[in-house]
């Protein structure tokens, strides 16, 4: 019988919980339920008490879990990491993804207390449409492209921030592509000085991107699992 507490052991290991600090995930509202079929969401929304009972969710994942309501389902477990997932499973050093955009040789670009927020890689040389057309594929669209000097991608950097000194560094290591989630003001002048090319995916595509992610290491993990992403 798998309880709401494997799933936490085994989540806090994946995610490395306790490089987090005070922001460590883990269980939200407890429950002693079997679980058979688990939910994924970033967020709650309006009708996530109609969604977990119509899809008969035993436990649910959420990435922001603040604004749950409670009584939701007095017996349905909750587990929730933020800043883990985020670091992990979206934009910064994260192999799954980095195999998905076929990077490899992967460095790490910027740090925050001690943990890697960024990669660099090498990826098979192409266009700069051909590779942003891929990423539309991965993510479902993008937010913003800034068309950089070079129209050929052959390293690119994969980052949870954008910052004037990160963008530079990229450049300095010869990255061709950052992407990032949202483009920030203060790296704009480096942007245009480096010509490095940017392309925004979008924070809230990221943690799409990330929760199908998570669902298939679940699978993975537990064989007869039910992993149920939301609408």
């Amino acid at each position: 019988m798998l309880t709401l507490n494997d799933i936490a052991r085994f989540l806090d290991q994946f995610f490395a919980v306790h490089r987090f600090g005070d922001d460590q995930g883990g269980i939200y509202h407890h429950s002693t339920r079997p679980i058979h079929r688990f939910g994924l969401a970033v967020e709650p929304w309006d009708g996530l008490a109609e969604w977990a009972k119509s899809r008969q969710i035993d436990a649910l994942f959420l990435h922001r879990p603040w604004k749950l309501e409670p009584g939701l389902a007095p017996d349905m477990g909750v587990v929730a990491y933020h800043l883990a997932f985020d670091e992990r499973l979206t934009l910064g050093f994260n192999n799954r993804l980095a195999d998905v955009l076929e990077m490899s040789a992967l460095e790490v670009l910027g740090e925050k207390e001690g943990r890697p927020i960024g990669m660099v890689g090498e990826i098979p040389t192409q266009s700069m449409v051909s590779y942003c057309s891929g990423l539309n594929e991965i993510f479902g669209g993008r937010d913003k492209v800034l068309a950089g000097v070079s129209g050929e991608v052959k390293r690119v950097a994969v980052v949870g921030a954008m910052t004037d000194a990160l963008v530079r560094e990229a450049a300095l290591r010869k990255v061709d592509l950052y992407i990032t989630g949202q483009l920030r003001q203060p790296a704009e002048a480096a942007v245009k000085e480096t010509g490095i090319s940017v392309v925004a995916v979008g924070h809230r595509r990221c943690e799409e991107w990330g929760l199908r992610a998570l669902s298939g290491v679940l699978r993975d993990r537990y064989s007869k699992l039910q992993v149920v992403l939301p609408p």
